[in-house]
């Protein structure tokens, strides 16, 4: 359970921080005034909230994994 716990945070902080940068590409090209910002919007739209819903998934491994330890 501690290794679910480790690969869903690792993942989710990196999916979430890729998403982040894809968001910065994409205000760059919608300064520039790109016909495809709204793409990039988008792809980093659905990054960023992907990588939240992986950290996420690590809290709840992460208490799962602490009542185990308490109840054992």
């Amino acid at each position: 359970m501690k290794i679910k716990w480790m690969i869903y945070s690792i993942f989710g902080l990196l999916v979430f921080g890729m998403g982040l940068s894809i968001l910065g590409e994409a205000i760059i090209l919608k300064y520039k005034q790109s016909d495809n910002w709204f793409v990039w919007g988008t792809l980093a739209l659905i990054t960023t909230n992907s990588g939240l819903c992986l950290f996420g998934q690590a809290v709840i491994e992460k208490i799962k994994l602490n009542l185990q330890t308490k109840n054992s």
